[in-house]
């Protein structure tokens, strides 16, 4: 944990704000909000809902009561009052998530709430993140040098007025 606020220390000399977790990356979010204790309007926190790791595989729940709970799971493992961005986790089915939109509905209201600032969807195609404009405010894509169709998406999202969060940049150490 000495290490890890050293990290955190660094990280803000450096100008970087926005902490990345979500409940399926292990003790993630509880180690967080232990480290973050008395510095948390230093960090934006971006966390996810709708997959959980039970350390063998992901289970996936996108029901408005498991979108709820895994909100105020993190809220507490995090130990704030707020998130800053509620992303949900898609299995892939982008587009079936969408469709259903129980889990945006239950993220929409914790937004009114207050518990959350902002939400969007972390996707994992280009088409999904399509059918997500309009309906959220950030969304999380990859974003590589081997992928340019995914550049005009980003720069459409912006455009759009919906915040843009890159992953795997560096194409997960493969590029």
């Amino acid at each position: 944990d000495r290490a890890a606020a050293r990290l955190l220390d660094r990280a803000r000399e450096l100008g970087i704000n926005l902490l990345d977790t979500a409940p399926a990356y292990g003790e993630s979010e509880a180690r967080r909000g232990r480290l973050l204790r008395g510095r948390r309007d230093d960090f934006l926190l971006v966390t996810k809902c709708g997959e959980h790791f039970d350390g063998r595989r992901s289970h996936f729940d996108f029901s408005a009561a498991h979108t709820r709970a895994s909100v105020h799971a993190s809220l507490e493992r995090l130990r704030t009052d707020h998130l800053d961005c509620v992303l949900l986790h898609s299995d892939g089915d982008d587009a079936a998530l969408l469709a259903d939109g129980a889990a945006l509905d239950a993220l929409a209201r914790l937004k009114r709430e207050g518990a959350v600032r902002s939400y969007g969807i972390s996707t994992k195609s280009v088409a999904g993140s399509l059918a997500a404009l309009g309906r959220v405010d950030v969304l999380m894509i990859t974003l590589t040098a081997a992928a340019p169709e995914d550049r005009g998406l980003a720069l459409r999202a912006a455009a759009e007025g919906c915040g843009v969060l890159v992953k795997k940049a560096l194409a997960s150490g493969h590029a």
